[in-house]
């Protein structure tokens, strides 16, 4: 069982997914980061110096007047907090407009290599249909037989 998770774990679409999983958290927080310290502040001055993630609307509750997101939310009130879904739709949308591009920038460098006349590895082969029925045949054989 050891070696089959092993050998699970050092095919190349594993180690592939692995390595994206870390590289999209680092790259997460950079998205952040340029959402909240960038694009927040310059949507906030066009709607008139207010902080773009601490809108909120209170549905039910008492919150201090002027409070932040985070204050309302430490009062316990029911909040509305659409700034943080709007923000979080503005990361989404960064994130899904990198991807594309990076997509965009592999598959142009896959047809420039095409292009130029680069053999593309082809896919390993499998076996041909008489193998196939070949192992079926023996393994359907009884055990004495030859």
């Amino acid at each position: 069982m050891i070696k089959e998770f092993r050998d699970f774990i050092a095919k190349g679409n594993v180690m592939d997914l692995a390595v994206g999983i870390i590289i999209g958290a680092a790259f997460t927080a950079i998205v952040q980061s340029l959402v909240n310290d960038l694009i927040n502040p310059v949507i906030g001055l066009i709607l008139g110096g207010v902080d773009f993630s601490d809108m909120y609307v209170v549905l039910s509750g008492e919150v201090p007047a002027n409070a932040g997101l985070a204050t309302a939310r430490e009062s316990g009130a029911a909040i509305f907090a659409y700034g943080a879904f709007v923000t979080a739709v503005i990361n989404f949308l960064i994130i899904a407009l990198v991807v594309f591009l990076l997509v965009k920038a592999v598959n142009r460098i896959k047809d420039a290599k095409v292009e130029q006349g680069e053999p593309v590895p082809a896919a390993p082969k499998g076996p041909t249909q008489e193998e196939l029925l070949t192992d079926i045949r023996d393994l359907l054989k009884p055990r004495g037989e030859a």
